[in-house]
């Protein structure tokens, strides 16, 4: 697993989000790897990003920053905003940010 970004910490925050809810980092379906938010992957690559499709909801997208368990798209929907291993806290603002990862 490859993460990449403007990480300020190990448990994947980054310098555009660093709040200590931002524990996540999604794997971005164009180019495989994971990256903590879309301002890292638009700054760091030379490709557009693609958006995972709702048949796609069964794979392991989402990394949890604090246990680095991977969690499938649907087990993050499912999640309401704890992981499910770790109970660690995840930002609820990300959901404002869906569209651009996930088809909804």
């Amino acid at each position: 697993m490859m993460l990449k970004g403007k990480l300020v910490d190990d448990e994947t925050r980054c310098e555009h989000y660093h709040s200590p809810l931002d524990i996540i980092a999604i794997k971005f379906k164009c180019c495989g790897d994971y990256y903590p938010c879309f301002e890292c992957h638009r700054e760091l690559t030379d490709h557009p990003a693609q958006v995972w499709t709702k048949e796609e909801r069964d794979t392991k997208a989402i990394l949890c920053g604090v246990c680095k368990t991977e969690l499938t798209i649907q087990q993050y929907f499912d999640s309401a905003n704890t992981c499910p291993h770790c109970n660690s806290s995840f930002n609820p603002n990300c959901s404002r940010h869906y569209h651009l990862y996930f088809e909804l």
